[in-house]
């Protein structure tokens, strides 16, 4: 296996975009090898939404919105109107008869909400002088509303109209949410998860009423998923991972992820500091596909089992520096080192001595609540655990990439703190593309 390093660190200074360096003698499984470097944005850009099959929006700290076409890199609206940095941004499609229109909606720290037309460019509603910037925003189709999240938490309808609003007593307010059945919300603050339930009267009003509060997390709850239509997933900053009945609430599975050797017959090592830093086992990012979970840790990756309630495969360090977006679907990662890299789950050689605690932290398979004391560092028994190999790197951007944003076999993007995108392409494919095309056009001038 080798690795193929596209473009490399002064792509976006004008090195040729499909200049190709190769290592090793075995051709990996990483297709993009093509890439085009796309400029507009003039600070960080953290924010990638998909519109449709063709087109998808960008967002960052330069308070700008722009919409890309995924197939031809071009740029397709510039949207300005927000003063300050873009804290969130999600889709709202909205259905009236024959007819489904994609709409976006951003938060900024101006305290401002925007609903944009990407079709036109245009902003179509804004709401301004909130009393704090909106963290999160999370779209409920079955009822026709969007809430956003912060120092308080409201509701709106389609129409960009206040329909209910509860404050919140946090310091760092409202970071996640995510719909849950029977028309409910889990908000996600400091260490808690707060569930809220949404009720509609014949007026077609909205309340919104405090139900439970979760508060089983030891630290700051990094993120927050739905797994499926039974259960979501929180991750702390200390490597809690929790799994959530969504009906319920009750606790599922209790996982801890602790950076510390436990293996009696490891060698002994001097390491400076009393333990790990907080950084290392940080749940950066989850995602999942309903049955799997993948957990960037720190800058390490774990493929959990919401079955068995057991890691099934691992990557103590998968990059080198911490993880920031993943993808399980086609197992990526993104880091702060300014690479993606792919992956694919291999069977460890025998005998299986990686499989202990010591190479992936120490897990607590299948609590059922948060244990009262220090977990034992017994070793599991994990015969069927599995290695995540690397296939690929793509290496363009010069700072750390924020996240990506994949549309199959039509390329993915990336974005970064170096102000710039990357659109990676299928390289067998555009190659095709071309052929075909350069045959239509000699066909239809009788070239032929």
């Amino acid at each position: 296996m080798f690795r193929w390093i596209l473009g490399g660190r002064d792509a976006q200074r004008g090195v040729e975009m499909n200049s190709v360096l190769r290592i090793g003698e075995e051709q990996p499984r990483n297709w993009f090898t093509e890439l085009q470097v796309l400029k507009g944005h003039f600070d960080i850009v953290r924010f990638l939404v998909q519109i449709d099959d063709l087109r998808y929006a960008s967002a960052g700290d330069d308070g700008l919105l722009l919409v890309w076409n995924i197939e031809t890199g071009e740029k397709l609206q510039e949207m300005r109107g927000h003063s300050q940095q873009i804290t969130a941004m999600v889709p709202l499609t909205r259905v009236s008869r024959d007819t489904t229109h994609t709409w976006l909606v951003s938060a900024s720290s101006d305290r401002s909400l925007s609903l944009w037309d990407p079709d036109t460019g245009n902003r179509v509603q804004t709401i301004s002088d909130l009393q704090s910037s909106v963290k999160c925003l999370l779209v409920l189709e079955r009822l026709d509303v969007w809430v956003s999240g912060g120092a308080e938490l409201c509701g709106w309808n389609i129409d960009f109209q206040l329909q209910c609003q509860r404050q919140n007593h946090s310091d760092t307010g409202i970071t996640a949410l995510v719909e849950l059945p029977k028309n409910c919300i889990a908000a996600a603050m400091d260490k808690e998860i707060v569930i809220y339930r949404l009720t509609a009267s014949t007026d077609l009003s909205l309340t919104l009423a405090e139900v439970r509060c979760l508060s089983d997390h030891q630290d700051n709850i990094r993120t927050l998923i739905p797994v499926n239509d039974g259960m979501f997933a929180s991750g702390s900053h200390v490597g809690e991972l929790i799994l959530w009945d969504s009906v319920d609430w009750n606790i599922l599975a209790y996982e801890h992820i602790l950076w510390e050797e436990s293996q009696a017959d490891a060698p002994s090592e001097i390491r400076l500091g009393a333990g790990p830093k907080p950084c290392e086992m940080s749940i950066q990012h989850l995602t999942t596909d309903g049955t799997l979970i993948l957990a960037a840790v720190g800058s390490g990756l774990y493929v959990y089992s919401v079955v068995t309630k057991t890691v099934v495969a691992y990557r103590r360090v998968a990059h080198d520096s911490n993880i920031l977006h993943t993808m399980l679907l086609e197992l990526m990662s993104c880091s702060e080192d300014g690479s993606v890299r792919m992956w694919e789950m291999q069977d460890l050689p025998l005998p299986a001595e990686a499989a202990s605690a010591g190479f992936f932290g120490m897990w607590s398979f299948g609590r059922s609540r948060k244990p009262a004391e220090p977990p034992c560092r017994k070793t599991p028994e994990a015969p069927s655990i599995r290695i995540l190999e690397p296939t690929g790197d793509l290496i363009g951007h010069s700072g750390a990439i924020q996240m990506f944003l994949s549309f199959g076999e039509r390329g993915l993007v990336t974005c970064s703190t170096d102000h710039q995108m990357i659109l990676w392409k299928n390289g067998e494919r555009q190659s095709h593309l071309r052929s075909l095309a350069l045959f239509n056009k000699l066909e239809a001038s009788d070239g032929l």
